[in-house]
């Protein structure tokens, strides 16, 4: 016997909306016909108990959800778009950048619960800037709010291990830095929500852990202007002024806190360089010297001076080429679950979830359900944040 789910078609229809799906993409997940979906969220027909799993499931709701008598009633994300290219309409998000939006603003707000639970202080991001700020200023302001200097950087090895520690730094100075991997690399390296109280930080996993590292930092700079945004580094972008003139103050304040201008004029290789260009491997040795990709040391040697733009604009170009023209790895199943479930949250996330649990105000089913892993998986997640 068929079960028909006796589900409000409002609920329907606001679950696929805000998971930014078309008609015709959650007909095809569940089989059936446009007409047929349409007619679910109009209250002319009602889908079966299977046909609703499978959609909530897509649009990421809990199945309890969709039994409530109306859309329960959700702020809007306040996220400027600084994406619009030729042919892309403002604000069209993917289905997949509208469930990473929400899913951050959803951790966000449930982190903030369990903190008012355990009594712990709500915490927020102190440094605010302005546009009018001196971005060699800001920049050092940023590195001194995270306490990073060159003697810490030196002692990083490697491009993971940097941008686990900015990470570490930027969660302790009160932001939530989560990553998503679903997401494309063309729509969006990164966003911010500024909110005042435990602003969010979320940045591609696609990317490489140098660029992962810089599109932190420019988000950071959002946080600190107080500015949400979904950003891609490209300052050649067709942009509205006003928006072209933060990201390119975001890309310079990054700049200048992975690659202090004063440290940089002060290497050896820099001081007695001759000549606007530079070969990949002294870039290369100064991008390992600072821990950041060979993109930002010839954009700040281009800033110091030390180069010039059509050079830094055809070793770009050279770079772009090379990196479209190398295959891409395919993923071998990817991490395990408990560090797949740290690397997406974050440690100050999963220990809060944890801490919860620990004091009894949450239960092990909620610890699964909020980290995404199966209980089995729990005593390595402890040991990976330290608990």
């Amino acid at each position: 016997m068929t079960v028909r789910a006796l589900v409000e078609p409002a609920v329907l229809r606001w679950a696929r909306e805000t998971a930014g799906v078309a008609v015709e993409d959650a007909a095809r997940r569940v089989q059936v016909k446009p007409e047929a979906l349409a007619a679910w969220e109009a209250g002319e027909a009602r889908p079966t108990m299977t046909k609703l799993r499978t959609l909530a499931n897509f649009y990421k709701r809990p199945l309890s959800v969709f039994f409530l008598p109306q859309p329960p009633a959700e702020p809007p994300l306040n996220v400027h778009d600084f994406r619009q290219l030729p042919g892309i309409v403002a604000g069209a998000f993917s289905s997949a950048l509208h469930i990473q939006l929400r899913r951050a603003r959803e951790r966000r707000e449930l982190a903030l619960d369990l903190l008012r639970d355990l009594e712990q202080p709500l915490p927020s991001f102190d440094l605010h800037a302005e546009l009018g700020d001196d971005p060699e200023e800001l920049g050092a302001r940023l590195r001194e709010a995270l306490g990073v200097d060159l003697a810490a950087q030196a002692r990083w090895t490697g491009a993971y291990d940097a941008f686990n520690a900015w990470r570490a730094r930027i969660e302790s100075a009160g932001v939530l830095v989560f990553q998503m991997s679903r997401v494309s690399l063309e729509e969006a390296r990164g966003f911010s929500l500024a909110d005042e109280l435990l602003p969010v930080i979320a940045v591609n996993a696609k990317d490489p852990p140098n660029a992962r590292a810089f599109t932190m930092l420019h988000e950071l700079c959002h946080v600190a202007l107080q500015r949400s945004g979904i950003c891609e580094h490209d300052e050649d972008r067709l942009l509205p002024s006003e928006e072209r003139r933060v990201e390119i103050f975001c890309n310079r304040v990054a700049g200048a806190a992975l690659v202090p201008m004063r440290d940089l004029l002060g290497e050896d290789a820099v001081r007695t360089h001759a000549g606007a260009a530079w070969s990949d491997e002294e870039l290369g040795r100064l991008a390992r010297r600072f821990s950041a990709s060979r993109f930002v040391v010839l954009r700040r040697l281009l800033t110091a001076g030390r180069t010039t733009a059509a050079f830094y604009n055809a070793k770009h170009e050279e770079w772009i080429a090379a990196a479209r023209d190398q295959p891409r790895r395919e993923s071998e199943g990817g991490p395990p679950p408990d560090r797949a479930a740290v690397a997406e949250r974050g440690q100050t996330f999963v220990r809060l979830v944890l801490q919860s649990y620990y004091q009894d105000r949450i239960t092990l089913s909620d610890v699964s359900e909020y980290l995404g892993i199966r209980l089995k998986h729990l005593s390595k997640i402890e040991q990976a944040v330290g608990l």
